[in-house]
């Protein structure tokens, strides 16, 4: 079952027919209050968002989608305007699976339904236990993160980086093996989403310590690696 919130009815209509088309069971929403009412009775499998939204936006949307245990696990692509990297990036840092610009074609998406279900069919990143790197700690399972013993904040994205290092200390890992761990991508993605994530994910290691900071190397021309 897939759920699709998008206000504007012509682009939804087609959409939604061009997915039935496919075999794939669709409901669209015109407002996040629509489709939440709706996931209270049944949880869908996969969450198509458009951004621009009367009321709460598809960003507040995927934050509250995250945030709740019960739906952060659903794969979710938002659909932002042609040209608005903002949006793609908070989007991605949100912990969206995809993005999609707008105008698109129907078989593209159709195309990218389908990448995300399979995706969603194979192993996610391992998300238990504790590491610990120098001077990070990183809990899994408390989703946790201290820098000589001083808890730092980071988004989920970040999260997810930093632990995806972590597990691989002393590895050097590519920005595409990064895109297709982290961000579940199996397309050619833009791998400066990587590189500006690393850039945050540094700052927030510095502000406690700058050692620590120093652990995650950039490696030119390949990718990244986190180094005791």
């Amino acid at each position: 079952m897939i759920y699709y919130v998008e206000d504007g009815k012509n682009i939804r209509d087609l959409a939604t027919y061009a997915l039935n088309q496919a075999g794939f069971e669709v409901v669209g929403f015109s407002c996040a209050e629509d489709f939440e009412n709706a996931c209270s009775s049944q949880m869908p499998d996969l969450v198509l968002l458009d951004i621009m939204l009367p009321g709460k936006d598809g960003l507040e949307i995927l934050e509250s989608m995250r945030l709740n245990p019960s739906t952060r696990h659903i794969p979710v692509m938002m659909l932002t305007a042609e040209g608005s990297e903002i949006d793609k990036v908070q989007g991605l840092d949100l912990g969206a699976d995809d993005y999609l610009a707008k105008p698109f074609g129907m078989m593209e998406l159709v195309s990218r339904v389908r990448a995300l279900y399979r995706r969603a069919e194979s192993p996610a990143i391992a998300v238990g236990g504790k590491c610990k790197c120098g001077e990070i700690t990183l809990d899994g399972e408390a989703r946790t993160v201290r820098v000589c013993g001083e808890p730092i904040s980071l988004t989920l994205k970040e999260f997810d980086l930093l632990q995806m290092l972590m597990n691989n200390c002393g590895h050097v890992l590519t920005r595409d093996h990064l895109l297709e761990s982290v961000w579940r991508w199996d397309f050619a993605g833009n791998t400066r989403t990587v590189d500006a994530h690393v850039q945050t994910l540094r700052q927030k290691i510095a502000s406690a310590s700058a050692e620590a900071a120093s652990m995650v190397e950039t490696v030119r021309g390949v990718g990244y690696v986190i180094r005791p």
